[in-house]
This record gives C-alpha cells, sequence and structure tokens, in this order.
C-alpha cells in the first residue's frame, strides 16, 4: 500500500494542522481519523487503522490535533479539537467527497462526538473508547493525565516526553461534555464503541452515551482495553462494514429531473 500524502489544514480559528492523506479514486466514502490524547496520524496503531480502512476502500485522512504531531496550537484534550474535526471534513468535502464519516479513538472520540452534537458536518460518526462525562478521575490513567494537563510541570513533562504542546490555560470555560450533545447528532449515524477493560474509561460512560443518544449503536467489546492499541482487526473490520451500511442508507437526494 502506498504512503499517504502529506497535506495541510486551517481550522477557523486560524491553527495550521498536518494531515496524512489516502485518497479513493472513486470519490465515494472518506473517513476523518482522530487520533488520541498525545498521539498523532503516524503513531503505529493510529497507522494501522488507517491503512485497514483504506483496504476497506475509504479515503482516509488523518489529521494531527492541534499541539499534537507536526501541527501547530496547543492542545485543549477535545474542546477546541473539534474545529481540526471541521477542518478535515471541509477539505474532504473540497476534494469531492459527498459522504464523510468522522471516527475517532479516546480523545479524538470525544472531538468527533462534540463536532457533531455541536452541529458539525459530518454523515456519520464513530466513537471508540471516549469519555461521556468530563473530570473522570477515579482510573490511575486518567490521575495521570489530570496531571499532564492541569499542571505546569506535567504540561512541561508531557511536551519533553510525549512531544505534545498544551494549552496553559485549557478550558476557562468548561466545553459540552459529549453526553451533552450526543443526543442532537441524531438522525444521522452514531456508533459508540467501548471495552469491558478499558482502563481510562469505564463502561458507564458509553452507557451515559447510550441514554443520552438512544438512536445510537453501541458495541461493549467484552475483554477490550482502550483506544488504538486495543483496536484489532476484527472490530476495523465490523467498523467498516457499519460505514458502509451508513452509506447505502443515506438519504438520496434526487434532481428535479430524476423525481417521479
Amino acid at each position: 500500500m502506498t504512503e499517504p500524502q502529506l497535506v495541510g489544514l486551517r481550522t477557523d480559528d486560524g491553527v495550521a494542522l498536518a494531515a496524512a492523506y489516502w485518497p479513493a479514486p472513486d470519490r465515494r466514502i472518506a473517513c476523518v481519523v482522530g487520533h488520541g490524547f498525545t498521539g498523532s496520524s503516524r503513531n503505529a496503531h493510529v497507522r494501522r487503522i488507517c491503512r485497514e480502512l483504506v483496504a476497506g476502500g475509504f479515503a482516509v485522512l488523518a489529521p494531527d490535533f492541534r499541539g499534537h504531531g507536526r501541527s501547530s496550537g496547543l492542545g485543549t484534550a477535545g474542546a477546541d479539537e473539534i474545529h481540526d474535526v471541521a477542518a478535515a471534513v471541509a477539505w474532504l468535502r473540497g476534494e469531492g467527497y459527498a459522504f464523510v464519516a468522522v471516527l475517532g479513538w479516546s480523545m479524538g472520540g470525544t472531538a468527533v462526538l462534540r463536532h457533531a452534537g455541536l452541529g458539525g458536518d459530518a454523515d456519520a460518526v464513530v466513537s471508540v473508547s471516549a469519555p461521556g462525562m468530563w473530570w473522570e478521575r477515579g482510573t490511575r490513567p486518567m490521575r495521570l493525565v489530570h496531571w499532564m494537563v492541569e499542571t505546569q510541570s506535567g504540561r512541561t513533562a508531557t511536551r519533553l516526553l510525549r512531544r505534545t504542546r498544551l494549552s496553559p490555560t485549557m478550558w476557562q470555560d468548561v466545553p459540552e461534555s459529549p453526553v451533552e450533545v450526543a443526543g442532537e447528532i441524531a438522525p444521522r449515524p452514531l456508533l459508540i464503541v467501548h471495552g469491558t477493560a478499558d482502563s481510562y474509561f469505564p463502561v458507564r460512560h458509553a452507557d451515559a452515551l447510550a441514554e443520552a443518544a438512544p438512536a445510537a449503536d453501541v458495541w461493549i467489546e467484552p475483554g477490550m482495553g482502550h483506544a488504538e492499541v486495543a483496536t484489532t482487526a476484527d472490530l476495523l473490520a465490523r467498523i467498516t462494514e457499519w460505514v458502509l451500511a451508513a452509506y447505502e442508507r443515506r438519504p438520496l437526494v434526487c434532481d428535479d429531473e430524476t423525481r417521479d
């Protein structure tokens, strides 16, 4: 499989993003792939996910979120990243893709849920291992994440060790949580995937999202851990089938000449 093209995006709030792009000749279905916290499009597991989706016949655009990888700006742990998702979708529309699904893992799942739930342009949404509510401190990994984003020493360590630049002000106004906006995604198809062995976010986060968005498809995966590293080839194949089914169920718009 060919290596992706490196493309540049600019968000509506002025942040320059780098993204990896695998085109599809038929310009039929495109996927935005949103990585998790401290990840990037060059992460081995993210790249594996992208290649599997490309093998399924999709175009894929995987942006490095702000403050991550080769992008500029400062990360905000899922708040302003909705602008990054919007920029990726707009770029794919400009390339001629009429059906764009947004897929996100962990923080990327937060971003795609909030983007679509707040009225963003997406034809289908897939959230894997995303939180439903903010301020999870009941797990050791999330206590570490809070230290990384809330303290100067944590942000410095994250920049030096994980090459992720975080905003020192972070959330001056608390953004809407995924559970507050997930119900607004309908009637667009929504898939929520969560593992029973997720060490960051317990299954109650997926349960809360499912309650907020009763039209969603919800897959609780036995024994699955967290995010990209826990996403198996079998799960990716099923997600690919789900996106294809969402495409097949899309509303068809007929022009005047084809109407009865």
